[in-house]
């Protein structure tokens, strides 16, 4: 390979991946940097979190959910091999070794940089019967269309959701939307894990009003089958739940099997370890993002797992400039989500209860009710808001809101507070937009702000 133009190598084409490989070649032409970049699955630059909306009907094709195919990508001087998987990564020798997985053929690639975007892959527990047909997760499109040949093809309108994290209650309240009978069975104390119990509960209730049978603190033990070795059942030490169709809503893990094997490090939760320039600690020439990858908290300090498909999308513009010749930096996260089942929207940003004390934090915690709008206007809706604030110096540590429309984003405010390591007494003051058709006078979050403000004090 000529010394003058350099061989960048990506593995993964979906986020992470290809926008690391798009933003190089925005800063390099194909003169200067060849781009190789590898896929296992049949599709690439999608949103694997519209999924659950494609399922359930909100999205009508699955084509909506592809922001570029790999022609597109192809026509921008990006060499993308599709039913490609890399099996070994050589860091000493600087190649991977790869397999057509359409021919079985194997061959090996050079690369002077290194990009691994490999994401996440869905938990699936070691269980007898999880493997029968009718049992899915719901990680890529290729998952999102085998789940749909499934509910054509069955007969039956019952389902299990194994599960109540995000996908868990995206999945239920899809499956609802095709009119399936749906039950949750989750071994928390109440769906919705990255919230506090209590804010939970509120969870719990909206679903069960919507006709979801939850199934709280129950551990699944194994899938039944029928004869036709299809799946019937799910089975609890207590119960059995019928079911024509399951899905795994678990959650995920860093897809990190490759690079662990290539000596690289990995971080408590799996995921990849990288510098705030997304190049993999002890590596010069090898970057890492997305899904596959931990990040750290900026409330607590931390390094955690977060995966998200904006964070993904930036670490890739992170790297890609990086390997293009500019610099940029990621400085971290304050673990902001947003979610819906049905109506109810759920949102959180930075520390529960149980992440304050595992950093060491003294803190107190507010909960109000308020409503979207002017209690008088027409559509105002209640949310709840809880607030989390350090003891001794009223530093904002999170924040999280249940409540129906107008409530999830509220948590943007949030989340530029906590980036911007605001007390709770500084966000009183924030000039926020209002009018009755978009907020009472004081907005819900500042409604809470007020209240911790005042709990603060009480804890001095």
């Amino acid at each position: 390979m000529s010394s003058a133009k350099e061989r960048l190598v990506v593995i993964g084409g979906d986020a992470a991946g290809m926008s690391a490989a798009s933003q190089a070649r925005r800063l390099k032409g194909p003169d200067e940097l060849e781009i190789v970049a590898f896929e296992r699955g049949h599709f690439t630059s999608y949103s694997a979190c519209g999924i659950p909306y494609w399922v359930g009907g909100d999205v009508p094709s699955r084509d909506e959910l592809i922001a570029r195919s790999p022609e597109e990508h192809r026509a921008r001087d990006i060499d993308l091999r599709m039913r490609t998987e890399v099996v070994e990564i050589d860091v000493a020798g600087g190649r991977v070794r790869t397999r057509d997985l359409e021919s079985g053929v194997e061959a090996r690639t050079p690369y002077d940089k290194l990009v691994i975007g490999t994401g996440a892959r869905p938990i699936r527990p070691s269980l007898p019967g999880i493997d029968a047909p009718g049992v899915h997760g719901v990680q890529t499109l290729d998952d999102g269309q085998a789940l749909l040949d499934t509910l054509a093809r069955t007969p039956g309108r019952r389902a299990v959701v194994i599960g109540a994290g995000y996908i868990g209650v995206e999945m239920a309240e899809a499956l609802i939307q095709r009119r399936y009978e749906v039950t949750v069975v989750n071994r928390g104390r109440e769906p919705m894990s990255t919230l506090d119990p209590d804010m939970g509960r509120l969870v719990h209730d909206a679903m069960s009003g919507m006709g979801i049978e939850m199934v709280n603190d129950s551990e699944v033990t194994k899938i039944l089958t029928g004869d036709d070795g299809r799946v019937r059942a799910v089975a609890t030490e207590d119960a059995e739940y019928p079911a024509d169709v399951v899905v795994l809503g678990i959650g995920v893990r860093p897809e990190t099997e490759l690079a662990k094997a290539a000596g690289l490090p990995v971080g408590e939760y799996g995921g990849l370890l990288t510098d705030p320039a997304m190049r993999v600690r002890g590596h010069e020439n090898i970057w890492a993002g997305g899904d596959c990858v931990e990040v750290l908290d900026l409330v607590s300090g931390r390094e955690r797992h977060i995966a998200l498909g904006t964070h993904a999308n930036k670490h890739g513009q992170v790297i890609g400039s990086n390997v293009g010749g500019s610099y940029a930096t990621f400085p971290g996260v304050v673990g902001t989500a947003v979610s819906k089942v049905c109506d109810l929207e759920i949102a959180r940003t930075g520390l529960r209860e149980k992440d304050a004390r595992a950093a060491g934090l003294q803190y107190v915690a507010v909960t109000i009710e308020s409503t979207s709008r002017a209690g008088y206007y027409p559509g105002a809706a209640v949310m709840t808001v809880k607030m989390l604030a350090e003891r001794l110096t009223g530093r904002l540590l999170g924040v999280q809101i249940v409540g129906r429309e107008g409530a999830g984003k509220r948590v943007d405010i949030a989340a530029v507070a906590l980036t911007a390591r605001m007390t709770v007494d500084q966000m009183t003051a924030l000039d926020l937009g209002y009018a009755p058709p978009f907020s009472p006078v004081w907005d819900p979050v500042l409604v809470a702000a007020r209240k911790a403000v005042a709990a603060v004090r009480s804890a001095r």
